[in-house]
């Protein structure tokens, strides 16, 4: 167990956060500078992810941004090796680049929707997980985080590719981490519930009347906040965290599951 320097719970390690533009990636990335972390953000959208490295260094912290598209293996393999180049490890992975908002019903669905869904979700946290997990093992330490869904745990009507994807994710971390252990690696998901992020947002453009009711699903009746999503995932990389793994940790409101 590394000791924490200024009270700070990840003082020098680094960290890379897919999504990292917006919502729970931008607070996870936030969170983590302020906690000591040199923060790798990474998005998509390049100039997101250079707002949030940039209000990170105006704040005191340490980042830098890449352009990344989670299915592009390339693009995976420049990011991480442009942060190897620069700070000569990573230490913790945060995959929470995600795409859904699609409401239709599964009849109605385009496969072409169904392969970006589970390339984004599924295929993109495998990639990205597979180009960092050598540095890990060489170094025999890591901390990975995946952003699951209450959807991939319970399956959610309207949203069967997006569960359908988080389901896999769940299934993916369980069984990493039972290989990846014996390097001290932790691999745990988090499955959140209905958060206010662009991405839920965005379901509301398209049907206010199912968001209310995800919402109204919720015991405290109100949307998470992406801060309380990003402490989630700061409890999972910390050290307080070391004999957790293949964990999903259900941040949701209280949803009742059947």
């Amino acid at each position: 167990m590394s000791p924490q320097r200024n009270g700070r719970k990840l003082e020098d390690k680094v960290a890379i956060i897919t999504g990292g533009g917006s919502g729970i990636g931008a607070a996870t990335s936030r969170l983590f500078a302020k906690e000591g972390a040199k923060v790798a953000v990474t998005d998509v959208n390049e100039v997101a992810a250079e707002e949030v490295a940039k209000g990170i260094e105006a704040d005191g912290g340490r980042a830098m941004a890449a352009k990344v598209d989670v299915a592009s293996r390339d693009e995976i393999d420049k990011a991480v090796g442009d942060v190897l180049a620069r700070w000569g490890k990573i230490d913790i992975l945060v995959n929470c680049a995600g795409t859904g908002g699609d409401t239709r019903w599964f009849i109605e669905t385009a496969e072409t929707t169904w392969d970006t869904i589970i390339a984004v979700n599924l295929k993109g946290t495998m990639l990205f997980t597979h180009a960092v997990l050598p540095t890990m093992v060489e170094h025999r330490y890591g901390k990975i985080v995946n952003i699951a869904s209450i959807a991939g745990r319970m399956g959610q009507a309207r949203e069967v590719a997006y569960s359908a994807s988080k389901a896999g994710v769940i299934g993916f971390t369980k069984a990493l981490a039972r290989e990846v252990a014996r390097h001290r690696i932790n691999v745990n998901d988090i499955c959140p519930g209905p958060t206010d992020t662009p991405m839920f947002g965005q379901m509301g453009d398209l049907d206010p009347e199912l968001q209310k009711k995800y919402v109204k699903g919720v015991a405290q009746r109100r949307m998470g906040r992406p801060e309380e999503l990003a402490a989630a995932a700061l409890f999972l990389v910390s050290d307080d965290c070391e004999f957790v793994t293949g964990h999903s940790l259900v941040v949701d409101g209280g949803i009742l599951m059947t």
